[in-house]
């Protein structure tokens, strides 16, 4: 995990906040895309058995956060997977991601919700005084 780098779940009424915080906005991207994770179980849990390779572009960061937390949520659904590791590169307004996991275990990942996509509520890519990024919105579950 990258140094400083970090995620967490906010709550918003019958919906889940998702916030990835890391030093860089790719690294807030894959915090974010984390906590949508710890949203359905513990991230922790899932092997890195499937790797599945994520492009979006989009006109401008917070755009473009949205589109890769759909991307990922469609790529869950689809593939009926949950990913525990994400790796992001982010060139101008285009991202390359790979996300890492296994096919749902409801046994072992006791998923507790099922994500239906990212929404625009409280949607934000900012840096902090600080120097970190912080990469956020609500997802519909």
């Amino acid at each position: 995990m990258t140094e400083g780098a970090r995620y967490e779940t906010f709550a918003h009424a019958a919906d889940v906040g998702v916030r990835g915080v890391g030093p860089d906005p790719a690294s807030a991207f894959e915090q974010a895309a984390l906590a949508l994770t710890s949203a359905i179980t513990d991230p922790t849990i899932v092997a890195a058995r499937t790797r599945v390779a994520i492009a979006c572009s989009a006109p401008d960061l917070e755009i473009l956060l949205f589109d890769w937390l759909n991307a990922v949520i469609a790529e869950m659904s689809a593939r009926k997977v949950l990913f525990g590791r994400f790796s992001v590169r982010i060139e101008g307004n285009t991202l390359r991601g790979e996300a890492l996991g296994e096919r749902v275990d409801v046994e072992r990942h006791q998923p507790a919700a099922e994500p239906k996509g990212a929404t625009l509520t409280s949607l934000s890519v900012r840096r902090t005084e600080s120097g970190e990024w912080i990469a956020e919105c609500v997802v519909d579950v």
